[in-house]
C-alpha cells in the first residue's frame, strides 16, 4: 500500500558533527515536548561495516503466499534471528484500516500464528528483538486516525503471542509518523520519524531502546533526496552502518516496474547507490512491500525485499512474496 511520499532534502555530504548539530537543533526546535530533546549523537558514529551490494539480482524465498488476513497485502517485516522466525504485518480484513496483524511465518511461507494489534498505525517496517526463546516485536501505535492513512504516534515493544492480546511498553510518545527497524546482526534499532516537516533517523543500541533509554541516538540524521521526481516510500532496514529503503508503486503491467533500493551511509546521510529491481517482476499487480536484514544459520547475511501481489487484477485475495540479496561487500 502507497506511503508518503520522500521528502526532498538535500543530499550533499553531512559530517558526524554537522549531523550532530542538526540533531541538536531540531531538538531545540521541538521545544520540551519534543521526540529529542536532550539528546545528542555519539561522536564517532557507526563503525563502518560491510554492506550488501543492492546491483546484484534477487533470488526467491517465495511467492504468492496468503497471509492470515487474505484481503490486505503484506507490509513491513522481520527476522528474529536468534529463534529463527519471520514475521510480517498488514491490516486486518474487516476494519477501517489502522488495526493490524502480525503474522508468524515459516520460511517456507506458512502462517504458524497471528497476534492482532488494535489501533496500530500502517505498518510500513517493523523489528522484532529475541529474548531467550520469545520474539518481541517493535512497532507503531497509538495512530493518529481510524483509516489506511493512519500513522503511529508512539513505537510499542510487546511479546509475541499468538492468538494473544498485546501487553505493550510504549515508546516516544507524542511522535509523528513513528516506524521501527532491527538490525538484528548488530543488535541495534533504527526509527523514522517527522520532525519538523522532514523524516530523520536516529539509531541506538537495541538493549539501550529496550530499557527506555532513547537519550544518545549512535546517528541521527535527515533521509536524503533520491534521485526520482516522485518517490513513494515502502519500508526499509539497517545493517551495520548502512541504511536501505525500498521506494516505488504497484502496477497491473508487470513490465512497468519502478521499483528502487537505495544504500545510504548512515555516518554521512548520504545516498551511495542506487539500483531499480526487478525482483518478481512476473508478479500481478507487483507491488514494494518492506525490506528486512536476516543472517542464515551458515552466516550468510541476506538483504530481505518484500511485494504484495494478486493472483489477478479482479481477485480480493492479497499475497505474499519475498525475495533476497546476499552480495556482501567488505
Amino acid at each position: 500500500m502507497s506511503q508518503n511520499p520522500v521528502p526532498c532534502i538535500t543530499s550533499r555530504a553531512l559530517s558526524r558533527r554537522s549531523l550532530f548539530r542538526a540533531g541538536a537543533a531540531t531538538a531545540v526546535a521541538l521545544g520540551a515536548g519534543g521526540l529529542l530533546t536532550g539528546t545528542a549523537a555519539a561522536d564517532d558514529g557507526i563503525p563502518v561495516s560491510p554492506y550488501i551490494d543492492i546491483t546484484k539480482p534477487s533470488s526467491d524465498l517465495f511467492r504468492s503466499k496468503m497471509l492470515h488476513e487474505s484481503h490486505h497485502v503484506m507490509q513491513g517485516f522481520a527476522f528474529d534471528n536468534v529463534n529463527r522466525r519471520l514475521f510480517v504485518v498488514q491490516a486486518q480484513n474487516g476494519t477501517s484500516g489502522d488495526d493490524l496483524c502480525v503474522n508468524q511465518l515459516n520460511f517456507s511461507g506458512e502462517v504458524l500464528g497471528s497476534m492482532h494489534v488494535a489501533h496500530a498505525g500502517h505498518g510500513v517496517s517493523i523489528g522484532v528483538e529475541p529474548v531467550g526463546t520469545a520474539s518481541y516485536i517493535w512497532m507503531e501505535c497509538d495512530a493518529d486516525g481510524t483509516t489506511s492513512d493512519a500513522r503511529g504516534t508512539a513505537l510499542a515493544r510487546f511479546k509475541f503471542v499468538n492468538g494473544g492480546t498485546p501487553s505493550m511498553k510504549k515508546f516516544l510518545t507524542g511522535s509523528q509518523t513513528i516506524t521501527c527497524a532491527t538490525d538484528p546482526v548488530y543488535r541495534r534499532l533504527a526509527v523514522r520519524r517527522s520532525e519538523g516537516g522532514r523524516m530523520w533517523y536516529s539509531v541506538y543500541p537495541l538493549a539501550s531502546a529496550a530499557a527506555g533509554d532513547f537519550s544518545t541516538p549512535l546517528v541521527h540524521f535527515p533521509q536524503p533526496a533520491l534521485s526520482t521526481s516522485s518517490v513513494v516510500f515502502q519500508g526499509y532496514t539497517i545493517l551495520g552502518s548502512s541504511l536501505y529503503t525500498l521506494d516505488g508503486s504497484g502496477h497491473a503491467d508487470a513490465a512497468d516496474i519502478d521499483s528502487y533500493v537505495t544504500r545510504i551511509d548512515m555516518n554521512t546521510g548520504t545516498v551511495q547507490d542506487r539500483d531499480i529491481t526487478r525482483a518478481g517482476s512476473t508478479l500481478v499487480y507487483r507491488e514494494p512491500e518492506g525490506l528486512a536484514v536476516y543472517r542464515t544459520a551458515d552466516g550468510e547475511t541476506r538483504l530481505f525485499l518484500g511485494f504484495g501481489s494478486r493472483s489477478s487484477m479482479d481477485n480480493t485475495n492479497r499475497y505474499a512474496n519475498l525475495f533476497y540479496k546476499n552480495a556482501l561487500v567488505g
